[in-house]
């Protein structure tokens, strides 16, 4: 049985960050955990369209695993079709934005999200709105790169410094969000340079599977 951790997006250098970003917590896990790639997505996930584009080949690729899952995390910071996957698996399903989201809420009073691109704004704040926790949120500010560009360290690290910086002394948030699980590579140096807890999405969700899945082995 294993914890499968799906990055909708077909960027393998993104499955490949989540991968490394939650090896340190295997060790802690009652199972396995397998970061896994969905062939069929777009290179980035960066539009609404995208978002509904990808829930129909998630579904399907998670339904072919159903039967070897302790539970499924779904590694975009849109949370593509975590309702509906919820509803088809029988199994823990968590999203990496809820995760991060609620994560957050115990680390500061406000917390901010560090966007890719000002269209991802939009989604992001119908999302938290959804949560019933507008009031947590100090801002939602972009890095204005494509989920291709951050694989660019040096030019992303000193974007993610610029923004994050606007987001702890601009509006106030006392933590931070990764809003893009293409961003799993920068979340200790930011924590680092910010001096503030820096949440990295595809963690928070994991360590919540690695939770439910201890939980269930309890009973």
């Amino acid at each position: 049985m294993t914890i499968y951790i799906v990055n909708p997006n077909s960027s393998q250098h993104v499955t490949e960050g989540i991968d490394h970003a939650v090896d340190p917590m295997r060790a802690a896990s009652p199972v396995p955990i397998e970061a896994r790639t969905l062939i069929e997505g777009p290179p980035g996930i960066e539009t609404q369209a995208h978002v509904d584009g990808v829930v129909a080949p998630m579904l399907a690729h998670c339904a072919k695993l159903e039967n070897q899952a302790s539970a499924f995390v779904v590694a975009c910071y849109s949370d593509p079709g975590l309702a509906a996957l919820r509803e088809q698996s029988n199994h823990p399903v968590l999203g990496i934005a809820e995760a991060s989201i609620l994560t957050a809420m115990t680390l500061g009073q406000r917390f901010g999200i560090v966007s890719i691109l000002s269209k991802s704004v939009p989604r992001h704040m119908r999302y938290v709105g959804a949560m019933g926790v507008m009031d947590r949120l100090a801002g939602d500010q972009p890095l204005e790169l494509s989920v291709l560009e951050l694989s660019d360290k040096t030019r992303t690290f000193e974007r993610l410094k610029t923004v994050g910086s606007s987001l702890r002394d601009g509006v106030m948030a006392d933590v931070l969000i990764l809003g893009c699980a293409g961003m799993t590579a920068f979340r200790a140096d930011l924590e680092a340079y910010l001096g503030i807890p820096v949440v990295e999405p595809c963690q928070a969700a994991a360590a919540m599977a690695i939770g439910r899945v201890a939980l269930q082995k309890t009973r």
